[in-house]
């Protein structure tokens, strides 16, 4: 940094906070560490007694933490997301809509292994309303190297570091199974839990259907609510290795495509994700989703509603962060549950 006087200050990066001070009146800053001073902060400075100022010493081969920040956003921001202004070199993205925030954890990894860089996100897959804060960036110094943003640019690629999905309008189809309830035995209680959550993404309930432990009228059910127009199929109970249990078998007899017969997620082992030849998502859901708070079927959800492909992959990923803590006073989603990459 260098000293240099206030009337030639105009461009230049101040090093340090600058006080005002008013008698029993106020007591704040006037102008903060990084500020670049404008031709109109100048008389506002000589009133304050500065009349010589240290400045950091920017050069051609040197960006200040504002033009910095702006890069750092720029290989963030995509779709469905704008930016904040920047403020004391930092700028955050704020969602534009309901949907599931995603981030390319290797590249940011990446990124934020960069010497005084850093971006700092919420957990990718995370699901979030507009108006939510989904990142924020800027550099640790007041000035960088230009050569080290260049290399964040090159690091960061082509394609944006993040992206937000938005919900999709989705018809589901439910089965209800079971022979307790198809007789009248006991009371259903766990399809209602199911539209609750349903309908929270926006969902239209396009059909439901009660079905005993019959594989055949199981299959029968999921095929028919297909043809009537549903783009999601969720189908309730009959998801342990009991031999009533007939739901796995009665989905995988539709010709759907099994993805993953169980989950590494506590609660909710026994989950089981397909999908049809047209790209239709049916769902078997254990018995935990219809008295547990948060479960598989939660971590999941939100990445089909928004019509994001669910792999074996992306469900193995769920062990890390997939242990549920059962706690007393429920607080997901923001918590530890589901938040492994």
């Amino acid at each position: 940094m260098k000293c240099i006087k206030t009337t030639d200050a105009v461009g230049h990066v101040l090093c340090h906070d600058i006080t005002r001070i008013v008698k029993d009146v106020v007591k704040d800053t006037a102008f903060r560490k990084g500020h670049i001073v404008q031709e109109e902060d100048i008389p506002v400075l000589l009133s304050l007694g500065k009349d010589n100022l240290y400045v950091w010493e920017k050069d051609e081969n040197t960006l200040h933490e504002n033009e910095a920040a702006q890069i750092l956003c720029d290989v963030c921001m995509n779709e469905n997301m704008h930016p904040t202004a920047v403020k004391e070199g930092k700028i955050e993205l704020i969602a534009d809509c309901d949907g599931v925030f995603q981030v390319d954890v290797p590249r940011l990894d990446a990124i934020n292994e960069i010497d005084e860089i850093m971006i700092a996100t919420r957990h990718t897959n995370f699901p979030v309303k507009k108006d939510d804060r989904l990142l924020g960036t800027r550099v640790i110094p007041l000035v960088i190297a230009k050569e080290k943003m260049d290399l964040v640019k090159k690091t960061a690629g082509d394609q944006p570091l993040v992206s937000l999905t938005p919900y999709k309008k989705r018809k589901v189809g439910i089965v209800t199974t079971g022979n307790e309830v198809f007789y009248g035995r006991i009371k259903d209680t766990f399809t209602p839990v199911v539209i609750n959550k349903l309908e929270s993404y926006g969902a239209e309930i396009h059909g439901h259907i009660l079905c005993n432990d019959d594989m055949e009228k199981i299959t029968k059910a999921i095929l028919k609510l297909k043809e009537e127009g549903a783009d999601m199929i969720v189908c309730t109970g009959g998801m342990s290795v009991d031999p009533d249990d007939k739901t796995p078998g009665a989905i995988k007899n539709t010709g759907a495509r099994i993805v993953s017969y169980g989950a590494p997620v506590l609660p909710g082992a026994m989950f089981l994700l397909s999908y049809l030849e047209d790209g239709t998502p049916v769902m078997g859901l254990p018995g935990c989703v219809m008295y547990a708070k948060a479960t598989v079927f939660d971590l999941v959800l939100p990445r089909i509603i928004a019509g994001i492909e669910v792999t074996k992959k992306d469900l193995a990923h769920m062990g890390n962060g997939g242990f549920c803590l059962g706690c007393k006073e429920c607080h997901y989603p923001n918590c530890s549950f589901g938040k492994g990459v």
